[in-house]
């Protein structure tokens, strides 16, 4: 399995389409969440990502500190519908972990989590900060690892 990891400027253009269509199938069609996914960010992030099947299998995006919170942060974490139960899920976290890690030298990293996920974060090592807010109609849960 190959991951791709690249800056905005270094994605090619099928790779931009991927990654926005998988984005919108998950997040808006599949979730039914209205929302503006190109929200600037994608800019300042590097993009994580591997395919099967010649289609992105999972796909996190990662900030360095200041953009979402002040400590570095990864989010829009998916795994396609298509290849959930296969694991990209859990190997996708691990290797965005690790690179946020790496290329931002930082050992703290905070997530904004959908609230049903809570658990598998925390198989990671993320703690709740704070309480459960609302964001797009979706209970989330802000989660540091440190």
């Amino acid at each position: 399995m190959k991951w791709l990891c690249k800056k905005f400027d270094e994605l090619d253009v099928a790779e931009l389409y991927d990654i926005l269509k998988i984005r919108n199938d998950v997040f808006v069609l599949e979730q039914q969440c209205v929302y503006q996914d190109a929200d600037d960010k994608d800019k300042n992030a590097l993009h994580l990502f591997t395919y099967s099947n010649k289609t992105i299998a999972a796909y996190a995006r990662l900030l360095p500190p200041g953009i979402s919170y002040k400590e570095a942060s990864i989010g829009r974490v998916l795994s396609s519908p298509s290849q959930r139960k296969n694991g990209f899920g859990i190997l996708l976290m691990r290797k965005a972990i690790a690179q946020t890690k790496k290329i931002y030298h930082t050992k703290k990293i905070r997530i904004g989590a959908q609230l049903y996920l809570k658990l598998f974060y925390e198989s990671f090592g993320f703690v709740q900060m704070g309480e459960v807010y609302d964001e797009d109609g979706i209970p989330h849960i802000e989660m540091l690892l440190s």
